[in-house]
């Protein structure tokens, strides 16, 4: 088991948490969006073997959303923030 730092409640254990997806995803506009975009959207996903961005939620806790900067390979959580903190590309 390891932590995740929550931007609001500090360290608090990984089971406290929810993954919630790629954090780079942005949802269509529902009002002008094709069929392929929403086909994009919701099947065709990057699969990276390195550094990525996830937003996990709080669920157990603050119930607050927070972005992870995540090593695929190891698993590290190398940075985490709030969802609209951008992090620096060193740690990409």
């Amino acid at each position: 088991m390891f932590n995740i730092k929550c931007p609001w409640c500090g360290d608090r254990a990984e089971t406290e948490y929810t993954y919630k997806g790629d954090a780079a995803i942005r949802r269509p506009d529902p009002e002008t969006a094709s069929d392929e975009e929403w086909l994009d959207q919701i099947y065709l996903r990057d699969n990276p073997s390195e550094n990525h961005d996830e937003l996990w939620q709080h669920s157990s806790g603050c119930r607050q959303f927070i972005k992870v900067r995540r090593n695929m390979k190891s698993h590290k959580i190398l940075k985490t923030g709030t969802p609209d903190e951008s992090f620096p590309e060193d740690t990409i």
